[in-house]
This record gives C-alpha cells, structure tokens and sequence, in this order.
C-alpha cells in the first residue's frame, strides 16, 4: 500500500486524488491533507481518512511548519495540486526530503525546472508529471523513447472564447470567462485557460521538462480535450494518448508509476465521439505566442511571465481591469530589465517578488 500526502486537498486536484483512494482502499492511504484557507472542509476530510495530520498553510507558513508536516506525515509520493507560485517551495521541500513528487503545480517547473530537475536527479526521486498534456508525453516519450522524438504537439481545448472576434473579446466579463467548456478547475486557472495563458505555461513546462527547444513543440486546439497531448517520432509518425477528460487518469498513472494497473476508471471508447483539430490564433490570444518566447528567453523570463500573469488575473477576477488587459499588462512586465544567470532558488524568489510589486504598480 502506497502512502499518499495530499496538498490542494480540497481543490479540484486534490478531490479527485482523494476520489481514487476512496475508490482503491488496497492501494493507497491517505497520510495527510493540507490546504490553504477551507479549515472546515480539511477538518472534514482529516475526519474521513482515519483522522489523518492537516496542514492549513493559512496559519502555517513557515518553511519548518511544512517540513515537520512531512516527517509527521511520513508518505510515499506527495500530490502537489497546490494552485500558483506557492506550490515551488513545497516542491523543493518535497524533493529534498527524498519523497516521490507528482506534481500539477506547472507553476514550479514554470519558475524553476533546470533547478528542480537537477535537484531531483541529485535526490534519486521520480518527478511525474500530472497535468494531463505533460502526463500524456511524459508516457508517450517513455513508449517511443525521447531519441526517436521529433516534436511534440500540446492540445489545447481553445477556452469558451475560441470562436471570438477580437470585438468580442473587448467585452468579455468576469463570469462568462469563469465558464470553461470542459474542464472544472478554480477561477485562476480557468480564466488562463480562457486566454491560453494556461496553454503557454504548459509550453514552457515542456520544454522544461522534456529538454525541448521552441521549435520543438506545437500547440493544437481540440476541443472535446479526448487527446491529451501527441509526439511525433522522426519518420513523421504521430502517436497520441486518448481519454475522457478526467484528471483522475493522470494521477492515477503518477501514483502507480511505473506501473500501469487495473482501475475503477472507465476504459475510453472511439464509439460515438466526435474530434476537432484547429491552429490557434496568436493574434487574439497573445499570451500562447509570448510563453514561446519566454521559454526561447530562458528563466528569467518564464518567472515573469508566471508572476505578471497571476497579478493582472486577480485583478480582472477583482473587476480592476478589462480581459483584453491581462496580455497588455504581462508584456509590459516583460519588457523590463530582469537579471540572467538564475542559479539558485533564492534568485527566483527575487525575480518573483520584484515582476509582481512591478506588475501591481502598472496597474
């Protein structure tokens, strides 16, 4: 039985996490929950899995709160569904700690991914992948091995607005961009999907993640999010990883990893579905065009492009500013001067905290 932490436990990641140990007993125990502000819902669930340690990080936030959490907590892997740039020093923590890491905070690949690969390498502990375009190439380059790849092709739903004129767009509100298609996530997330802010991270995570250059990745819009990413092998082959859209089938596979097992999922069937396949549009969704930029650029650049990215979406979720504002405010916060040579997490922290004081100034 695998010993299972949880953190974001009562976002939408950390729900279906805890939805596959209900449903997998035999498998996998919940060791402890920790979440950012819901006390009542943590006490509930700590209440539900065997009285299990909680960590609510709204009244504990120290570095040494989170560590002794993990020593209480003794688990196997650690799901980190924590939303945003909070999520990179768990991470780092985590893996110092020689725990197994399946990670859907993009935001510390996003921010950090040269160090956090070799501070994994250096600890000997598995990194998996759980956002599910990064865990469908994360198998996909394990089946065809990374030396065969050509490219690799990142879907993308397109968000509620795909099929929008750039008028359209200029009046776009808060609620309606709180409306994804498909996916059921929390606000911050679901508005970067909306503007492919979200697809742009995930860009860059590959490229982090899997050594790739610019050049090397593709992104394609698919609506009905059944294809969760695709590689192309150098004899111009494609080969994809088809599910429902459910984040339970990334998770699972982090948690069982290496292994591929038997589950309670329902198996996908090619009866009665319908696929779509579109170019974006760089032109009414900038953001996915700078994410490529930025991952050409190097660290410096994707750590801004992450933090003024966050700030100019509070405060369109706040009604502070207009949609069409948020890619407006994140270049500008490009264009600043920002230190290269990042070597240390320190020096992420530092770019972090001057892009966002930055970024709310110009707002």
């Amino acid at each position: 039985m695998k010993k299972v932490l949880v953190l974001g436990a009562t976002g939408s990641i950390g729900s279906s996490t805890l939805d596959i140990a209900r449903n997998m007993k035999d498998d996998f125990k919940i060791c402890g929950l920790q979440c950012h502000s819901n006390k009542e819902k943590l006490e509930e669930l700590a209440g539900e899995f065997n009285s299990c340690p909680t960590l609510l990080t709204s009244e504990e936030t120290s570095k040494d709160a989170f560590v002794d959490f993990l020593n209480k907590t003794q688990p196997d892997i650690v799901v980190n569904g924590i939303a945003g740039a909070a999520g990179l020093l768990p991470s780092k923590l985590i893996i110092e700690n020689n725990i197994d890491l399946a990670l859907a905070n993009k935001e510390t690949i996003v921010m950090a991914g040269p160090l956090i690969k070799v501070l994994a390498k250096k600890h000997n502990i598995n990194l998996i992948p759980v956002d599910s375009e990064h865990s469908a190439i994360f198998n996909l380059i394990n089946q065809a091995k990374a030396i065969n790849i050509s490219k690799v092709i990142i879907t993308a739903s397109g968000g509620p607005f795909r099929n929008y004129s750039k008028e359209e767009l200029k009046n776009v509100s808060v609620e309606a961009a709180l409306n994804h298609p498909t996916w059921k996530m929390g606000p911050k997330i679901t508005i970067d999907s909306s503007t492919l802010a979200n697809k742009g991270l995930e860009v860059i995570e590959a490229g982090y993640l899997f050594n790739l250059k610019r050049e090397e990745i593709d992104v394609v819009v698919h609506p009905q999010s059944l294809v969760h990413s695709l590689v192309q092998t150098k004899d111009g082959m494609l080969y994809a990883q088809i599910s429902d859209p459910d984040m339970k089938h990334p998770i699972y596979g982090a948690l069982t990893y290496p292994e591929i097992k038997e589950n309670y999922l329902k198996p996908f069937s090619l009866f009665d579905v319908k696929m779509e396949f579109y170019k974006p549009s760089y032109e009414l969704f900038p953001m996915l065009g700078m994410a490529f930029e930025c991952l050409e650029k190097g660290l410096p650049y994707t750590i801004a492009f992450n933090a003024a990215n966050e700030i100019a979406v509070h405060a369109f979720l706040n009604h502070k500013i207009q949609y069409l504002d948020i890619p407006q405010i994140v270049n500008k916060s490009l264009s600043q001067d920002l230190p290269s040579g990042i070597s240390d997490f320190d020096s992420v922290f530092e770019i972090d905290a001057k892009v966002r004081e930055f970024t709310r100034k110009f707002i």
